[in-house]
């Protein structure tokens, strides 16, 4: 009985002793995980975040015998290690692969373990899962779990999927943060440029801009230099109108402008430029003999090439964080090229005009730009060829072609058009009826003369029987009155009919739709033209008339026929001009070398008379340059 009662006493002891073991265990595990929460809660990086999210994951898990967690620069990588579970576990390498795959094919990868340490392969797989947001990605995790339960892995890989989700939370709120503060600062930065515009001149604009970010950034001093002759010189500062290049305060800043300058890299003085190694002598010399604080020298850039420089001086306890230099480089990025601009626009005529030829030879002489030296060498090849090579010198004018005669007929006398066989454009013979007027009228007057010549004529024989020496004078008078009118109306009948003097075409004159409208006396009705002869004129330019002798050959091309050129020869040169479009012309009159049956006056052309052979730079540019002396010679006193 005693020895039962000792084992039993042992055995309660025992579990007891287990129950306080398990409790202190689970005690300790709660502590442990509350502490791993309160870390992740907390979690000021996303190194630390994604360490206590992994040891929280692979506990949630359970059974995991190792964890990895991979980032990188979003969509570029390359991607790196940047938490292990467990802790102080370096030795993943075998993890590796399967991250890979994860980051290459972007999706959940459940591959079965190629070797495991300490266990079979088949009883060891791996999991992963890519850190995706927004279609960016920022890194895969990977866990390795020794099980063979489809249940498990299955319920592991819905965990790791649910769990990836406070990874890609993590860097959706990097991102948004990201792109606030990018917002804000771009912001700020066009609020900053904004103050450059409005303004006439560029001193006063970068004077405005200084001013703004000396205010907007709490600084001391804001300067503003660029680039002349190999070295940078102070071109306005904040909050002052005037200062001399020559002091030693100006002097150091321009020396540490070109420090930044030189090396195109931001400065910051003294806690130094964050990511690169740059020399900051001329900052420190600036810092100690004119007792400046913190300074920030950023480059201007425009198209890649540095055209000055931007100084900011803050007092030594407010130093340039990262946020104040971000924000000055963008500023400086948009501000550079406006500045330049304005610089550039500001200047003299001439100044600009040498600027841009030392630039161009710059570029041709230099490396590159490969199409210029080309263009280059075709317009010099060309303007050779033009000095050299002669062509034949042409002095081109309007032509005119004229009838050498031109016959006119006109109305004999007042009357009626009965008929107008013919109008303008007609050709007709000699004797050929133009157009014939009413002669009823006449024929009505002509028997009303003869009756009263024949009336007359009684009373003359009566008065001669009598012997009326007196009524015999008026009545001979009479008569000879009545023959005279006789006579006329003769004549006129027989010019009733108007008839071409000779073979040739009507120029004007169209009387078909005129038949009974009545014609004054003298009135031109038709004018004619022969068709063998004809005088070319060509209208000269008061210009080109000094290079023009009679005797010249030249070449015509009319309107009617523009595919025939004809051969002419100067014949004559009229010393008159004439003004017409604003202009003085000078009438050349010229003859066919070969007679042509398909021209008809009035016809229209263009001409060119053949002077000589010269240079083909002077046959396109002497008229210009024979104004520009004319205008030199009248406008000097």
């Amino acid at each position: 009985m005693d020895s039962q009662t000792d084992v039993e006493r042992e055995t309660s002891r025992r579990e007891a002793a287990a129950q306080v073991v398990t409790e202190s265990v689970q005690s300790l595990e709660q502590e442990q995980e509350h502490q791993l929460w309160t870390a992740f809660a907390e979690a000021a990086t996303s190194e630390a975040f994604c360490q206590s999210w992994l040891a929280l994951q692979c506990g949630m898990i359970g059974g995991v015998r190792a964890g990895l967690v991979l980032l990188g620069p979003p969509d570029r990588g390359p991607f790196r290690p940047v938490t292990t579970w467990p802790a102080g576990r370096r030795n993943l390498k075998h993890l590796t692969k399967t991250a890979e795959r994860t980051l290459s094919e972007r999706r959940g990868l459940l591959v079965k373990a190629e070797a495991a340490t300490g266990e079979e392969a088949d009883d060891c797989y791996e999991v992963s899962y890519p850190i995706e947001v927004r279609g960016v990605l920022h890194g895969a995790t990977v866990l390795e779990i020794p099980t063979r339960s489809d249940a498990k892995l299955k319920d592991a890989m819905r965990r790791l999927h649910w769990g990836a989700a406070w990874l890609e939370l993590l860097f959706s709120r990097e991102t948004i943060t990201a792109e606030i503060a990018t917002r804000e600062r771009i912001q700020s930065a066009l609020e900053l440029v904004s103050s450059t515009l409005g303004h006439e001149r560029c001193y006063a604009a970068a004077m405005a801009f200084a001013t703004a970010l000396a205010t907007k950034l709490e600084c001391e001093r804001v300067s503003i230099g660029f680039v002349h002759r190999g070295s940078t010189r102070v071109f306005a500062m904040s909050h002052s109108a005037e200062f001399k290049q020559q002091t030693n305060l100006i002097r150091s800043i321009s020396e540490a402008m070109d420090e930044a300058v030189d090396q195109r890299e931001t400065i910051v003085y003294p806690n130094g430029s964050s990511g690169s190694i740059v020399v900051a002598r001329a900052h420190a010399e600036l810092a100690r003999q004119h007792r400046a604080g913190a300074l920030c020298s950023i480059p201007l850039e425009v198209l890649g090439v540095p055209i000055g420089a931007l100084m900011l001086e803050r007092p030594i306890d407010r130093p340039f964080d990262n946020k104040a230099v971000e924000l000055c480089q963008s500023v400086a990025a948009l501000a550079g090229p406006i500045l330049d601009m304005q610089r550039r626009d500001d200047r003299w005529l001439i100044i600009k005009a040498v600027d841009s030829v030392r630039a161009y030879f710059v570029s041709l002489f230099g490396p590159r730009h490969v199409a210029l030296k080309l263009a280059t060498l075709g317009v010099v090849g060309l303007m050779l060829f033009c000095l050299l090579v002669k062509g034949d010198y042409r002095v081109s004018a309007k032509t005119v072609l004229e009838p050498i005669v031109q016959r006119a007929a006109a109305a004999p006398f007042n009357g009626y058009i009965r008929e107008a066989p013919v109008r303008a454009g007609d050709l007709v013979q000699a004797g050929q009826v133009l157009c014939t007027l009413d002669d009823r009228e006449l024929r009505l007057e002509r028997l009303k003369s003869l009756s009263k010549f024949e009336e007359y004529q009684k009373e003359y024989h009566k008065a001669m029987a009598e012997g009326e020496a007196a009524k015999v004078e008026i009545l001979t008078a009479q008569i000879h009155q009545a023959q005279a009118e006789i006579a006329l109306l003769n004549d006129q009948l027989d010019h009733t009919t108007l008839l071409a003097p000779f073979d040739g075409i009507v120029v004007t004159g169209d009387l078909s739709q005129q038949l009974g409208a009545p014609v004054e006396k003298g009135k031109v009705l038709f004018e004619i033209a022969p068709l063998d002869s004809y005088r070319l004129v060509i209208e000269v330019d008061e210009r080109n008339i000094a290079d023009v002798v009679v005797g010249q050959r030249g070449s015509l091309m009319l309107s009617a026929f523009p595919s025939e050129v004809i051969d002419v020869t100067v014949e004559k040169i009229t010393p008159v001009s004439t003004a017409k479009e604003g202009r003085n012309f000078f009438r050349i009159e010229a003859q066919f070398d070969q007679p042509h049956d398909r021209l008809r006056p009035g016809m229209e052309g263009a001409g060119k008379i053949e002077i000589d052979r010269r240079s083909l730079i002077w046959i396109w540019t002497h008229q210009i340059v024979d104004w520009i002396r004319l205008a030199v010679w009248s406008w000097m006193p």
